[in-house]
């Protein structure tokens, strides 16, 4: 489900213009020699006129304010982080080069950062594509990958990312049953490879309006809701005995099977088809039951 901003500009990041700081640092430091050497050399003794003062002061305090203004233009850059500029309110670009940078002190600049961040959902509660009650939550890796999106193209990137990730786990969440007893289906239980997939496709495609890719996506809690759990317990309970029936049944017939054709094929002995279906019988019971069994040996002839 794509996100689409109508009536809306659409912004895109590109490269801002700003001037390393060091040699405006240098600059800085040698206005402050030129402040320092001014006041030392230029102190107005008692007596001074009027005149002597004022440049006296004008010499001191115009190296200041132009120290103000240069000092109000430094921003620094860390790795993976990025400052977006703006000029009275016009994005102007989206600086990215580590270290001190400069800009003109009337252009604005909003650091953010570019780094993966993790999110653990909390765990919401949706019906799977049966209608059954679920619980369920999801861990995302993301980043920002067009700082002037993040910045404009939403209000809260933050937040709207939260949102997303909540939204984007009860769309896929409803699109699969939890389990599957026939094996036909994928499920949210078996498919985990698949339903990942579709989690970080349909985040991916909630979240490019605000300028976020996400990394990696994966379901972290996935359980029945209280209120059917022991019910669905007792279903996944019965399935499993009956599956694990059918293997001791089947195996069991395979081993009847041998053990009378191993004994035609020796002529160890005769059997008419009612010692025949005796004796499969008395094997299956051996074969398929819970508890240990006690022979009863016949003393006499086979057909006594």
């Amino acid at each position: 489900m794509t996100v689409e901003l109508r009536g809306m500009k659409k912004s895109s990041e590109h490269a801002g213009s700003s001037f390393s700081g060091y040699p405006m640092l240098g600059l800085i430091l040698a206005l402050l020699v030129l402040v320092i050497w001014n006041v030392a050399g230029n102190v107005p003794m008692d007596g001074a006129d009027k005149a002597a003062k004022l440049t006296f002061v004008g010499l001191l305090v115009l190296p200041i304010l132009v120290l103000a203004f240069l000092a109000a233009g430094f921003f620094m850059i860390q790795p993976n982080q990025a400052a977006v500029i703006t000029l009275f309110g016009e994005y102007r670009g989206t600086e990215r080069r580590e270290g001190l940078r400069w800009i003109w002190p009337w252009m604005t600049k909003n650091k953010l950062s570019v780094r993966a961040h993790n999110i653990h959902s909390e765990r919401v509660k949706i019906n799977d594509l049966r209608g059954n009650p679920i619980e369920i939550a999801c861990n995302v890796v993301w980043r920002v990958a067009d700082s002037a999106q993040a910045s404009f193209d939403v209000d809260d990137y933050k937040e709207f990312v939260n949102i997303q990730i909540e939204a984007g786990l009860r769309t896929v969440g409803s699109r699969h049953p939890y389990d599957d007893f026939e094996g036909e289906e994928v499920t949210l239980r078996g498919g985990a490879e698949v339903i990942n997939r579709e989690l970080l496709e349909e985040l991916n495609d909630r979240l490019k309006v605000a300028g976020i890719i996400v990394d990696e996506a994966g379901l972290t809690h996935l359980a029945y809701a209280s209120e059917i759990a022991s019910a669905m317990l007792k279903r996944q309970q019965a399935d499993a005995i009956i599956a694990a029936r059918a293997k001791i049944v089947l195996g069991a017939v395979g081993m009847v099977e041998d053990a009378l054709t191993k004994l035609a094929q020796d002529n160890i002995v005769e059997l008419d088809d009612e010692r025949r279906a005796t004796m499969v019988s008395n094997l299956m019971v051996v074969l398929c039951g819970e508890k240990d069994v006690h022979p009863v040996i016949n003393a006499g002839s086979l057909y006594q």
